[in-house]
Order: C-alpha cells, then structure tokens, then sequence
C-alpha cells in the first residue's frame, strides 16, 4: 500500500511511502524508488531475496549483444545490494515470523532509501531492522548502504552473507564473460566482469564495516568465492538491548569512462583506482559520505530547480517533486555520448535505448531549466549521424534516417525485431517502428530548433545543430513519394505517433514534421549564405549536398498536407483514419490497465478501428504552433480545440507519454477540469494506487510530461517563433505556483496565482514577452492582472 502523506513539517510532500510489505507487488517500490545519479542506477530490490524480486544495477552507455539474434541493451550488472540474514540458523524473511510497523520510503530531498520494521522470528525472537542506501551524486562511482539491527527481548545468534554476486542476467540473458574476483586484507571485494560483445570491463569493490554497540568487530570474516561470485560472512551473537550496524559502501568504474577510454586504457590501472577510490570512501564512512550526497542534491537539484506549488492536494507538489527526482537519476549529464533510456536507469523495460520521448517529452525540462544538460543530451544525437546515416543508406535513402531506438551512438538502429504474442494467431508480433515510425528525425530537428530559439546558442548550431538539420532534411527530400495522379510528395506506409495505425500513408504528423523539417533546413541555409558562407561552404563539403537547396525549395512547395476539413476542421489523422468503422471504446477507456484492447483483438485488427493508441494529430497542433509555422491558417486555435474533442475520445492514452499532451492541450482550449483530470492521471502512471504499472521500470518520459504540463499547460510558458509567450491557467485548487527558467541566458522567475502573473528577470536584463496578446517589456519585476488582461480579450 502506498502513502504519500508520511513526510512531516520540512519533508511534507517530500516523501514516497510504502507502508506495508507484499511479496505479490515488489515491482513497484523496486522502481519508483529506484536511486540514481545519471551514470548509474540501482533499483531498490530488499536486501534479504524474495521469488518474485528484479534486481538490477545498469551502467549508462555499456551497450552489449549477448547473441547474434538479440538486441543490443545495457546489461544488468552484478548484485551488491543482497545481504542474506540468519536469526538463529535460520534465513531471515518478512514472509515468515510477523512484522510491525513496516515502513519503506524513497526521501525525494535527500535521495536516500530507508526501510524500517519490527520483525519477531518464528522462536519468538524481537528485533528491529532499518536498512538505508544511497547512490552518490557527489561521487558518481559510489553506492553506500547501510544496516542496523536492534536486539529488543532475547539474546540472538545473528549472522549476514555479503559481497558482489555476478550470477545476473537481463530476463535470462547473460552479457559478461567471467573476469578476476579477489578480496584485499581480509576486507576489500573486488570482482571484474566484461561484456562479451562489446569488451566493456566493469570493475566492482566493496567493502564491510561492522560495529557492534558502537565499536567496530575485531573479528575477521569467512571469505568465500564461487562461479562470478565473491563474498563474506560474519556472525555475531547479540544480547538484549545490542545494536549492530553494518556500513556496506561499494565503487563502481568501466572501462566506457570518459577518463579511460582511450588508447592508452590500462585494466590493471582501473582495477587500482576503483580499489584506492573505495578506501578513501571507507576513511570517510557511510554518514559523511551521505552528508556530502545531500548536500549535492541541495546544491545541484533542489536549490536549482526550485518549484512550488501551493495546492489544495499536496501530492501535486510531490508529483513535480517526484518528476525531478527521477529526470536527475536518468540522465546521463556527464557524458555527451550517452542518451536517456525510456525507463531511465530503473529496470530493463526497452532494454536502455532511447526513443523520441527524450526529445518532445524530457529535453524541454533541461532546455528551459539547465541548457548545458540540454546541450549535451543533443550532441548524443549528433554523435547518432553516423548510425544515422548507415540507417538511410540501408534503407535507399539519403542523408540521415534516425533510428527509432538508438543505444551507444554508432550502433545505428537497435529495436527488436520480434514482440508480443498475436492472440488471434498465436504467433510472434513483429515490431514495425525500427522500420517505418520515421518522424523520430524530423522531432530531433524541432529539439534542435526549440533549443536554439530558448537558449540563443549560435554555437552549438555551428558546431552540431546544422548538420543535424541539413542531414535530416536530405533523408526528407528522399524519402517523398510523387502522386503522379494528385501532382504532390506523399509519404505512405508510416507508422505516427500512434502505433495502432501501421503502414499507413500520409500521417498527418509525419507529413507536417517532414514538412517542417525541409523549411527549416531552408531558413537555415539562407541564414549561412548571409552571415556564414564560409561555414556553409564546409557543410556542403561534408554532407556533399550543393544541389539539396534547390531540391528542398522546388519539394517543399508540392507535399501533401492533410487540411482540416471544412464541415468540422478536423485534420485526417492519415489518408483512411476518418473512413475506419466506429465502435465503443469505453470498455477500453475505462480499462484497470494498458493495452487490454489487445485481449480481444489483433494488430491488423486494431488497424481498421478508429481508435489511437496515444496523441497524435494533437501533438503535431502543440509543436508546430511553437515555430514559424504558428500563422499557418490550417493550424489555428480552432483547429486545435476541434481535433482535441474529436480525437481525446478515441484515444485509449496506452502510451505513457499521451496523457500530458492532452492535459497541455486541455489547458490551452480552456478546459481546466479535464486538464487537471488527465495531468493527475498521468501522475498515477507510476504513484498512483495499482501495483503493476512499474514492474518493468518508471515511465520516463511520462515523468518528464509531469513538468512539462505544469509549466506549458497551467502556467502557459510557450515559445512562440523564437518569442515567449506566458498564458497562466491554474487549477482550480492551485493557490500558487512559483518556478524558475532559463530564457535566452537568464533566469527568469514566475510568480503565478489565480489573479496574478508576477514575472522577475533575474540578471536585469531586458526581458520581452507576450501575455494574452499583449506585450511586455520587464527589466526587473512586473505583475499583470490575470484577471483584467483575460476579460479584455
């Protein structure tokens, strides 16, 4: 059972409570609660095992193909989180004896995992248990834990099994060759594994201190080895009234390290930085190593990315807090060669790859709130040209066609091939999107562009930003189709956003996006011939396309773009959406679960309902208005409002991702219930009541959705053609919502109630900005009336 009501005065809203220990729903907690510092991530698995319990420690950007006919993923490195107890010579476990006051909670502020609990054995004896555990975010490589036990009534013999277990696998798959493990003066475990494929050496160290009654043991333990497998063993005998504490603090470094992969890279020089790195953590002990923790995230998160919400229900302000929580523990800021995972670094749904979700539902959160972040999540998809570009060639196209999942960046395209059983037939589905969902390239040019309008980095576009461009636009060009018929480029047998429409012709989305994308690369190149030609003649060298503005220029002009249709405005989703027969959906709409549709009918079957898997023809209206394209009569606020009413109805939000777009939209169409309603829903994906919605990992991009509809959706920040344009509505229940973003190289802080707009610019610089069609130039602070600026439109 969650709770997320036990912090209390200066942790209110802080803290996410499990308040009762179920070994038929571990997944939940085991993800949601997962710890993270972007190079890592541990998900929070008990430390005694259960049946049913996925354990999982994944690395960012140790990509491995266990087998020819696998899926590159990031393998699930060894286990360093399992203590095995015994209470008098028999194994601990909360499923025998009887357990009080359980409690198990993930402290977002301080990013510290505790469990606690009273537990009598089977013999009648008492103790108290409180596990912690923390992955370091001072110290990238480091993971402390920590665990106490209280003897309460009776004198107890009370022994533990520790040390790092490489017996893993991912879902049965094992990635690593067996290396050197060995411990150190009788204290420090080393263990080595590398992956087969990919020659990736992981180094792990661990190391025990025991202190009994507040004095460390004496006493050495019993060391033991087996096949990928070093450990020890300690017995203590405790009276009533002991307590035993037991400080497990564990390093962990690859041979994928910014620092030594290189050339001169050395093993043996690895594995002794590792090991000195762990026995200096060991000097400094578990509580100043955690101090040094808190303090990073105080400094780095907290301080940073200040948001407040004065709400009626407090698990709205734990909602944003929980949102940043996780967007801190899945991404990889300190590397540029490294993307975001669809299920962060929380378990091994997607295998570690990274989706469009990053781009449309993650990167605006670092964009508008730490660019250099954004930067660098972006350089991941430049460093991508080259699996790109292989993608393009292999399929008879030119330029770069990015691959619908991508992994290490020059892996090129890594989605299964092969998926879920088809009921009607009993056989394997295959996964169509590595081979036709292709908007992903032109959605990396809208990161590109929204980047670059928010933060006014010209660099980044010479350095990176017009090559993605340029390349993304050639694939484009090739990729149209002439309608000899209709005298128009149309773009036919796609997958949108909507994955239960495949192999279908001219998606609205995809069209518009192509289409955007080609007008962006000309605007581009007529901005270089004025200001740049020098860098423009190097970019046509590289990317050997002198002729590719004539092409985009004479194509762009002639691609089909499905319009609102004049009795309703309702945009054609794709060329035989708006023909598929009808039927009713509530069955469905109100499903306890994703997918059930799925239970009654196939994917070909699906393919000829009108029903849509998540936003599709809506997420093009809400991108599209943020660029050049905003005066275009076919996408007017009209339009919006009437494609929202059409298509929310028939679409059965299956995708994490599709409930905030929806709630951003709502918003903007005025109806603030409904968008209220779908942005809590979307909340619930991961903290809400059903246990089995996170087994396979937290939702990443949903999460990043949950910022992204409070600051887009209820507080109106919209980039408009390089313009910002701030239309606050609140939910009813909101009283107040504060938060800071970086515009255009300064902080800019907004104060938001039900009556007034409070805008500050941090640095004194000159601030322009639209509010309900008015301007506004602010050097300092200015309040508008929300109230008086709406009644006179």
């Amino acid at each position: 059972m969650m709770d997320y009501t036990q912090g209390k005065k200066k942790l209110e809203d802080w803290v996410v409570s499990e308040m009762e220990y179920s070994p038929d729903s571990l997944g939940k907690c085991e993800a949601i609660m997962s710890l993270g510092n972007g190079y890592m991530g541990l998900r929070s698995g008990t430390e005694e095992p259960y049946i049913d319990e996925t354990r999982n420690m994944f690395v960012s950007g140790t990509f491995n193909k266990a087998f020819e006919n696998e899926a590159t993923e990031l393998p699930n490195l060894a286990d360093i989180t399992r203590i095995d107890v015994r209470v008098d010579g028999e194994r601990f476990s909360l499923e025998f004896g009887k357990t009080n006051n359980y409690m198990r909670q993930l402290n977002l502020k301080t990013a510290e995992l505790t469990r606690s609990f009273d537990w009598v054995s089977p013999l009648g004896k008492d103790l108290r248990f409180v596990f912690k555990r923390f992955v370091s975010l001072h110290n990238l490589h480091l993971i402390g834990m920590k665990m106490e036990v209280e003897c309460l009534t009776a004198p107890v013999q009370f022994s533990f099994e520790s040390g790092i277990d490489a017996q893993m696998n991912n879902s049965g798959t094992q990635h690593f060759l067996e290396g050197e493990r060995r411990i150190f003066d009788k204290q420090f475990i080393q263990l080595v594994q590398t992956t087969n494929e990919s020659e990736i050496d992981v180094v792990i160290n661990t190391s025990h201190k025991v202190i009994l009654n507040d004095q460390p043991i004496e006493q050495d333990p019993n060391m033991k080895m087996n096949r990928r497998k070093v450990w020890q063993s300690y017995e203590v005998e405790l009276e009533p009234n002991d307590k035993l504490a037991v400080e497990k603090l564990t390093t962990l470094y690859t041979s994928r390290d910014k620092p030594v992969d290189n050339a001169a890279y050395s093993l043996d020089e690895l594995r002794e930085q590792s090991l000195q790195a762990l026995k200096n953590s060991v000097k400094e002990g578990y509580d100043l190593l955690f101090k040094e923790h808190q303090k990073e995230w105080d400094d780095k998160v907290w301080n940073v990315y200040d948001f407040e919400i004065d709400s009626e229900d407090g698990f709205d302000q734990l909602a944003i807090r929980f949102s940043l929580y996780h967007l801190i523990c899945m991404t990889p800021a300190h590397d540029d060669r490294m993307g975001i995972a669809a299920k962060g670094l929380s378990g091994e749904g997607y295998k570690g790859h990274s989706f469009w979700d990053t781009e449309l539902f993650i990167l605006p959160f670092f964009i508008y709130s730490n660019p250099e972040i954004a930067r660098s999540l972006l350089i991941y998809r430049y460093r991508g040209l080259v699996g790109a570009r292989k993608k393009a060639m292999e399929n008879g196209y030119e330029g770069s066609m990015y691959p619908w999942e991508m992994a290490w960046p020059t892996d090129g395209e890594v989605t299964p091939i092969w998926g879920d059983i088809d009921v009607v037939t009993g056989t394997q589905t295959k996964i169509w999107p590595g081979f036709i969902e292709q908007h992903i390239s032109a959605d990396i040019a809208f990161a590109v562009y929204q980047y670059h309008n928010v933060t006014n980095d010209y660099k980044f576009l010479e350095d990176y930003g017009y090559e993605i461009v340029f390349d993304t636009a050639r694939f484009w060009a090739s990729r149209l189709e002439w309608n000899d018929e209709k005298k128009e480029y149309h773009i036919n047998g796609v997958i949108g956003p909507d994955e239960y429409k495949e192999h279908i012709d001219n998606n609205a989305f995809t069209n518009y996006m192509a289409y955007f994308n080609i007008k962006l690369a000309i605007h581009y190149y007529e901005k270089l011939v004025k200001e740049n030609p020098e860098l423009l003649g190097k970019l046509e060298e590289l990317l050997q396309f002198k002729n590719a503005f004539a092409d985009w220029t004479q194509k762009v002009k002639e691609i089909y773009l499905p319009a609102p249709r004049a009795k309703d405005l309702i945009i054609p989703q794709d060329d035989t959406y708006l023909q598929l027969k009808k039927m009713d959906l509530s069955k469905y709409k109100n499903q306890d679960r994703v997918r059930t549709i799925y239970n009654d009918y196939n994917a070909e079957q699906i393919n000829a309902i009108q029903v849509s898997k998540q936003a599709d023809t809506l997420i093009l209206l809400y991108l599209l208005e943020q660029t050049f394209l905003h005066g275009d009569p076919r996408l007017t606020g009209k339009v919006k409002e009437a494609n929202f009413r059409y298509y929310e109805s028939k679409t059965l939000h299956d995708s994490s991702l599709s409930l905030t777009t929806h709630a951003i939209l709502a918003s903007d169409i005025g109806e603030k219930e409904l968008a209220y309603s779908l942005f809590k829903k979307s909340t619930e994906i991961d903290l809400g009541p059903k246990m089995n919605t996170s087994d396979m990992g937290i939702h990443a991009a949903s999460i990043g959705g949950i910022w992204k509809t409070a600051v887009f959706g209820f507080a109106g920040i919209r980039l408009v053609d390089g313009k910002l344009k701030v239309n606050p509505a609140l939910p009813n229940h909101w009283n107040r919502l504060n938060f800071t973003i970086q515009w255009q190289g300064q902080p800019v802080r907004f104060s938001i109630t039900q009556s007034k707009l409070s805008v500050e610019v941090i640095d004194r610089k000159t601030l322009i900005f639209e509010n309900d069609g008015k301007l506004y130039t602010c050097e300092d602070t200015i309040n508008i009336s929300i109230v008086a600026a709406n009644s006179e439109s």
